[in-house]
């Protein structure tokens, strides 16, 4: 991750100081050596040390240093600091008081001066985001320590993370926020328990009201109270180290948690409602974590990775049971039967409620998994196998044991279709055949109260249904036809949502758009109902961004 984590202070004498720094340094690209040149090495290292000691010491001139007190100091200035190598990327983590270039210097100062002073959250202490393109951006936590000598008995400290990208930093924020609380949490409870100790040997309240005060005696005092390092008021020999681990484990954890991708084009809206619900789950982790007192980040780390890829290929799981499996839509079409089948995609299309009902949890989850192809990600909740029966809010493809009976108000409702997995009749003469054979083992009976003929419409079912039957074009084709005729769909779908929706157009004008967007002729009503249907999963990214775009234009206009 291109950041800096600094720990800055707010000194009683000083004001704000950068106390502890820590920075990634990315290895240079391999070039070809040139003659005359030294190979790369230790010595390198050694001079980068050397570098550093060389930039500390310039940055603590004579004047700095006298401007200085043991609370604004952290390493001394012949320390040549910590280094930390990752042995994977070759990347170099190091940490002294200030950066070792002066760009940095500037760029830290400000944000450290800004994280405590102007820019701070309501009540003072907790997070907050700020920054520009020049100086970069900077997410800061604000946090209070206890000290039994600072004026109102604790200091004031922040965490800055200085980065120059604005999105990457924004969306780093829950994981930085969750891993910098339990830094901020393990320094406060040790700086706690030793408060508690001196308050226990000198109550300093007492001492304090007790006290003479005026005003020749009273710089002196506050000039012996200020200069507490933050180890004396933890207790905590190693502290710097134990925080150049902490802030180089967060730099690499951060980095390596997001990836960019390239993507041709405009993200699909399938793309974006699974950003979304990705980043949903990610969020109720943490507040789980947060509410069990946390989970160690490797176990935590591994959950996530396994929720997005089961998310993101929810057949995966099905793929390893044993059994039978539906292979493809058109494969699924050739065991139901071309009419059965139309019947099952229309109420597939139309948004009603899908149940399927047998023994074979491979099968009904296999069967969904090619049946979700028919429909945009955000109109898809699924049930995969339960022992009882969910409600259509909660789920529109659901998976039932063959024992669990299907509610009245259910069966005799018309926006509902049961399929129902039966074994095959087996005769005497009956031989053992392939465990793919699903015709073999299986029979399936759908029922459904609709009495509307599905023959006609929408027109997106005609033109798969046509895709299907042509056996010229293989399953791969077939898929990618499917995909472009979603997404022309999806545009109608755009175009109405924008008219009807947030233009608030009538009746009249609904029905001129539909006409030419191709929804009216024979199956009207099917492809209106579809679109309808349609726009529920519309993300939440695009209903956003439409609606802040047109109120932007009432603004334009207005003025």
């Amino acid at each position: 991750m291109n950041a800096l984590v600094a720990l800055c202070h707010f000194c009683e004498l000083h004001g704000p100081r950068t106390l502890f720094c820590t920075e990634a340094l990315h290895p240079p690209s391999p070039s070809p050596p040139q003659p005359g040149t030294a190979i790369p090495g230790d010595r390198d290292r050694e001079g980068d040390r050397e570098g550093e000691g060389l930039t500390m010491r310039a940055n603590s001139s004579a004047t700095q240093r006298a401007d200085m007190c043991e609370g604004c100091r952290s390493l001394p200035v012949s320390h040549p600091g910590f280094v930390s190598v990752d042995n994977e990327t070759g990347i170099r983590f190091l940490s002294h008081q200030h950066p070792r270039q002066p760009q940095l210097f500037s760029v830290v100062r400000q944000a450290c001066v800004r994280s405590l002073s102007c820019e701070v959250c309501p009540g003072r202490e907790g997070p907050i985001f700020f920054g520009d393109e020049q100086h970069g951006f900077v997410f800061s936590h604000t946090f209070f320590i206890k000290d039994s000598l600072a004026r109102g008995f604790q200091r004031w400290y922040s965490i800055v993370v200085v980065a120059m990208d604005r999105i990457y930093l924004i969306n780093s924020w829950p994981f930085l926020l969750r891993h910098l609380r339990l830094t901020i949490q393990s320094l406060q409870s040790t700086a706690l328990k030793v408060f508690d100790s001196e308050q226990c040997v000198c109550p300093q309240r007492a001492v304090r009201m007790n006290s003479a005060f005026s005003p020749a005696v009273f710089p002196h005092q506050r000039s012996g109270n200020a200069a507490r390092s933050l180890p004396s008021l933890t207790q905590h020999p190693n502290l710097w180290a134990s925080l150049h681990s902490s802030f180089s484990w967060l730099l690499k954890a951060c980095g390596s948690r997001l990836t960019e991708k390239l993507l041709e084009g405009a993200p699909t809206e399938d793309t974006l409602v699974l950003i979304e619900r990705q980043t949903e789950q990610e969020e109720e982790m943490i507040g789980w974590e947060g509410a069990e007192g946390g989970a160690s980040l490797s176990q935590h780390s591994q959950s996530e990775t396994e929720l997005g890829r089961d998310f993101l290929c929810e057949g995966g799981k099905g793929d390893e049971l044993p059994g039978p499996k539906f292979k493809s839509l058109r494969h699924l079409r050739q065991v139901l039967g071309a009419t059965e089948f139309r019947q099952l995609a229309w109420h597939v299309l139309m948004g009603n409620q899908v149940i399927w009902r047998g023994a074979d949890p491979s099968l009904i989850q296999s069967a969904f998994t090619v049946l979700k192809a028919l429909l945009p990600v955000g109109c898809v909740r699924s049930v995969p196998y339960s022992s009882q029966y969910e409600e259509a809010y909660r789920c529109n493809f659901l998976g039932l044991s063959p024992d669990v009976p299907i509610p009245v108000h259910v069966s005799s409702s018309e926006f509902s279709v049961l399929v129902d997995v039966v074994n095959a009749e087996r005769g005497s003469l009956y031989t053992a055949v392939c465990d793919d054979d699903i015709l073999s083992l299986y029979q399936f009976n759908i029922s459904s109260a609709s009495t509307q003929p599905t023959d006609r419409g929408p027109t997106l079912l005609n033109k798969v249904e046509v895709a299907l039957s042509n056996e010229n074009l293989s399953v791969e084709v077939v898929s990618h036809c499917l995909l472009c005729l979603k997404e022309e769909w999806m545009n109608k779908v755009k175009v109405l949502f924008k008219f009807s929706k947030v233009d608030g157009r009538g009746r009249e004008d609904t029905q001129k758009v539909l006409g030419l967007l191709g929804a009216t002729g024979p199956g009207e009503e099917d492809n209106v109902r579809l679109l309808k249907f349609w726009m529920t999963g519309l993300s939440k990214t695009y209903k956003s961004h439409l609606m802040t775009a047109v109120r932007g234009g009432e603004r334009t206009v207005s003025q």
